[in-house]
């Protein structure tokens, strides 16, 4: 049986969660990079910006600093606080999946025409959601000689209430948007079919990415292993959420290219 807690296996693991990681730091940034047109239209002024897009590049960007500070813990070999970059990577990683999260709930707001008795409950829970994320902000790391920075203890029951409150917010939401289609005739606009669709694939990917992030956890492995489906949630859940946004804007503004 895997002693999960020795030395030589703990190695391993960090070693696996160092190349996991830089692979899906390429993968980030390859999907910034090539949407990254669509962000220059808002700021050379060729689409109007609304206040829904703040969540956008707030979402997108957060997660961005969340990927360097984690390649700068793995790959520097000078003695930095790992503490405060950890704690650092972890707070922007976590606000990336809370702006995930409204993303999505913004888009049902304007479906239900901002109708207070959706719009209320709906911040209410948007509310509880950051204060986990924000509690979820206590992973403890150290800095070790030759190889950079490593993760000695993770707070497993705050982050796993984390990646269970999102499933059940995310279901709420797409419930939401699923009742405004198949119950409500009269709302049945290719609009609202572009927003269930959209709606529902981040549903899927994120429940699916958080299901396995949270078996993780709960099993309580060791430190590292944890933590190591946190990040691919958070960049999986970020990357449906920006194109989820960009499809519906681009939607609304005309045909897509």
């Amino acid at each position: 049986m895997v002693d999960w807690n020795s030395p030589t296996e703990l190695a391993k693991d960090a070693l696996v969660f160092d190349k996991f990681m830089h692979v899906l730091v390429g993968l980030y940034l390859w999907e910034w990079f090539t949407s990254l047109p669509f962000d220059w239209q808002f700021v050379s002024g060729k689409k109007p910006f609304r206040w829904p897009m703040i969540f956008y590049f707030a979402g997108r960007y957060s997660l961005i600093w969340a990927l360097i500070a984690i390649l700068i813990a793995l790959d520097n070999t000078q003695k930095i606080n790992c503490q405060a970059l950890y704690i650092f990577a972890q707070l922007v990683g976590n606000m990336s999946i809370g702006f995930a999260s409204i993303n999505l709930s913004v888009r049902v707001m304007a479906i239900y025409s901002m109708n207070l008795y959706i719009v209320i409950p709906l911040v209410v829970l948007i509310l509880g959601h950051w204060s986990l994320l924000l509690q979820g902000v206590n992973v403890k790391a150290a800095f070790v000689p030759g190889s950079g920075c490593a993760i000695t203890h993770s707070n497993n029951k705050i982050l796993s209430a984390i990646f269970i409150y999102t499933m059940c917010f995310d279901l709420v939401v797409t419930s939401l948007t699923a009742y405004k289609l198949v119950f409500n005739t009269r709302t049945q606009s290719s609009l609202v079919k572009r927003i269930w669709r959209d709606g529902l694939l981040y549903f899927v990917t994120a429940l699916i990415s958080n299901i396995i992030a949270t078996v993780f956890i709960l099993l309580q492995l060791n430190a590292v292993m944890s933590v190591v489906m946190d990040v691919p949630s958070a960049v999986a859940s970020t990357i449906v959420a920006c194109r989820a946004v960009r499809r519906l804007v681009n939607f609304s503004s005309g045909p897509e290219v």
